[in-house]
């Protein structure tokens, strides 16, 4: 089986998460996208987080019944930060027989180097990276080029300019303004009826 794989925060995920994951699925022959949610992300704080419980139920709604895609909660159920390396080592004894791609977007790409354990990394998953404008194929190679074996274990995949994100979303909620079409509406229901995101930090209301 060749699993994809898309980490994140996922605070909360939107539609060009599911896009990033369609599009790897059929340009790169996957059989399947398992969304992993980040419980402690190493890098950055999650910004008005509701908790990876939360997010990780977000990812379900967002998915729906979607056969191409599903949601593991490995990174949730495992205490310390959520280090790629050790969820890849983790998907390998659980799914020994699975060819394993890891999928990324130019941005992230470019700072792979600093990653803990990259070689590690590639050694266990290939790449799939996200291809767009302003992020040029050359650049990612060259840096990934630092990581002994990388280069020869990158895919490259085309993905259309989708400007949502994250904060976007949070940001809209905390100013009352719709997220519809941003977001699965099952997500949208989600975040309204549990509260999420209303003050401007992003953090759940007390109500």
């Amino acid at each position: 089986m060749r699993l994809g794989l898309l980490g994140g925060t996922f605070n909360p995920p939107h539609l060009a998460h599911l896009l990033a994951a369609q599009e790897a699925h059929d340009q790169l022959g996957l059989d399947r996208v398992l969304l992993i949610p980040n419980a402690n992300p190493p890098h950055k704080q999650v910004v008005g987080d509701p908790g990876p419980a939360a997010r990780l139920a977000l990812c379900r709604l967002a998915i729906g019944d979607d056969e191409r895609f599903e949601v593991s909660e490995l990174e949730v159920a495992r205490e310390g930060p959520s280090y790629t390396a050790d969820t890849l080592r983790a998907l390998h004894e659980t799914s020994p027989g699975a060819e394993l791609t890891f999928i990324v977007g130019g941005d992230m790409a470019t700072s792979f180097p600093t990653w803990h354990e990259p070689a590690e990394v590639v050694r266990l998953a290939r790449l799939a990276v996200a291809e767009r404008e302003g992020t040029p194929r050359a650049d990612i190679l060259e840096r990934l080029a630092t990581i002994p074996g990388a280069v020869e274990r990158v895919d490259f995949f085309d993905l259309p300019r989708m400007d949502i994100s994250s904060s976007l979303v949070r940001r809209r909620v905390a100013a009352g303004h719709p997220i519809r079409y941003l977001v699965p509406d099952p997500v949208a229901e989600y975040i309204a009826q549990h509260g999420l995101y209303r003050s401007p930090a992003g953090i759940p209301s007390s109500a």
